[in-house]
């Protein structure tokens, strides 16, 4: 892994959640998970038995994973060993995302959502 210093200046985040992670420095793997199950209903009605992530097959199917065998020849000058940044603002951090400031080797991030709305009928 190519490594460079990032030097950042100031940095503000309002908010972080979720399976989220803000990384300063460098990392060798970060593995992120987020599986949601909502249930939204126009009258307040709870049946004791919901929530089942099983029930639902997005949550247990594979998530493909794209093959990269591409060989790439590229050359790289770097003038500066720094990455240097002046000012970062961030409201949100969600849903298994990452704000990261580094090297990374290997990101792995899943986010998996059902939202259910439950209306009356007429």
């Amino acid at each position: 892994m190519f490594k460079r210093t990032s030097v950042v200046k100031h940095i503000r985040v309002v908010t972080v959640s979720d399976s989220s992670v803000v990384e300063i420095g460098d990392s060798a793997a970060m593995k992120l998970g987020n599986r949601v199950l909502a249930v939204q209903r126009q009258t307040e009605l709870f049946y004791g038995n919901e929530g089942n992530f099983e029930d639902y097959p997005i949550f247990s199917k594979a998530i493909p994973v794209l093959k990269t065998d591409e060989n790439l020849a590229f050359t790289r000058y770097n003038l500066s060993p720094f990455i240097r940044v002046g000012h970062i603002n961030i409201i949100g951090v969600a849903s298994s995302s990452v704000l990261h400031i580094g090297s990374t080797g290997m990101i792995h991030a899943d986010s998996r959502i059902k939202h259910i709305r439950q209306l009356l009928h007429e």
